[in-house]
């Protein structure tokens, strides 16, 4: 029997060969195993995925970056000019450019007067790579203040911007300085401080919750009935716990998709967009808690729950927006105090006027 012109053992022995000549060259000379999706990444955390291997420059943290969307392309499709005598050869082996994969984002980005000073690497760690919502507002700002000193931006922000400090402990830089539109407001569990101020309230970290937590799920520190769900009295027996007494609530509002036109806009000089009575950013929250990985998952707290000020997140208060009612029953009683004397006096004469008359009283 023959296939074309050729018998069929060639097409055989030629199938063969075809199977046979992939694993005795290229990277299989090296030890390198690629496979399908995160397999592919085998043979390069074998050694990346050791600090005493790389050294710090080249150690890539295989937790962190097996989370990422780029560890399910693998290494290879950016890194596709690593030769089999790696490390060898060139120690920066890539061709591929974000901007083949993100060229929505780079366009976008190309407009905002950061283009001309930061590449997307200058912000973004392509091996740790984190959506809006499994990050938390600190670790935003923090790649913002690589470039930009705190004292500065504090400083340019006071000229006219009332307690600049805490505003900018409560809303990451892009929450401002990008044309994100909607927003939440995220909550974190954080480390009390002496002073007790907002701007020294630092979020704890994956292994303190782990600590305190035991074996249970860190959501569980909030989460008592364990519906998925955070309602307002979870909140309020979490603040009233003796056990948590070191640890304090922290609201920072967040956007939901931050994007990447960073400039000022003219919108965001209005202070009543957050100042004001019951803004919808103040009704939706999440309670975000660290995972080993390095990401945030959130768990979505009752509707309008940071508005209880004293009780829900005391750390979180917004003049205009977060109101209490005992309070404004106490503000009203004062004010009403207040009035007794002058009302009752200026009444008292008027309705003895006349035993007055003549007597110049």
């Amino acid at each position: 029997m023959k296939l074309g012109k050729r018998p069929l053992i060639y097409h055989m022995l030629l199938a063969l060969a075809l199977l046979i000549i992939p694993s005795t060259s290229g990277f299989a000379a090296t030890g390198f195993s690629y496979g399908e999706g995160e397999a592919k990444n085998k043979g390069c955390l074998k050694c990346h995925g050791s600090q005493g291997t790389v050294g710090n420059s080249y150690f890539i943290d295989p937790v962190k970056f097996g989370h990422s969307t780029h560890a399910k392309i693998g290494c290879v499709t950016c890194h596709n000019e690593v030769t089999a005598n790696h490390p060898n050869g060139r120690q920066l082996a890539h061709t591929t450019k974000c901007t083949e994969c993100h060229g929505d984002i780079a366009a976008e980005y190309s407009k905002s007067p950061h283009a001309k000073n930061a590449t997307c690497n200058g912000c973004h760690n392509p091996h740790q790579v984190y959506t809006p919502d499994e990050t938390s507002g600190d670790l935003m700002n923090k790649q913002c203040t690589a470039c930009h000193e705190s004292y500065k931006i504090e400083a340019s922000h006071s000229q006219w911007l009332p307690q600049a400090g805490l505003h900018l402990t409560a809303v990451p830089c892009v929450t401002c300085h990008s044309q994100a539109e909607n927003y939440v407001v995220s909550i974190y569990i954080a480390r009390r401080s002496s002073s007790k101020s907002n701007q020294k309230l630092e979020p704890a970290n994956f292994i303190e919750l782990r600590k305190l937590a035991g074996n249970d799920d860190l959501k569980l520190l909030l989460d008592k009935n364990k519906d998925g769900y955070i309602s307002l009295s979870e909140l309020r027996l979490f603040n009233r716990n003796p056990a948590y007494k070191h640890l304090t609530l922290k609201g920072m509002i967040t956007p939901i998709k931050p994007t990447h036109s960073f400039r000022t806009f003219d919108n965001r000089w209005d202070c009543t967009s957050c100042h004001a009575s019951g803004p919808e950013t103040m009704q939706t929250s999440y309670v975000s808690f660290p995972a080993k990985n390095g990401t945030y998952s959130q768990v979505e707290v009752e509707k309008g729950a940071v508005l209880d000020a004293l009780h829900a997140v005391p750390n979180f208060y917004m003049m205009g927006s977060t109101r209490n009612p005992a309070l404004n029953a106490i503000g009203l009683l004062i004010i009403a105090g207040g009035m007794v004397m002058p009302v009752g006096h200026g009444f008292l004469r008027f309705l003895t006027r006349k035993n007055r008359q003549g007597k110049g009283h």
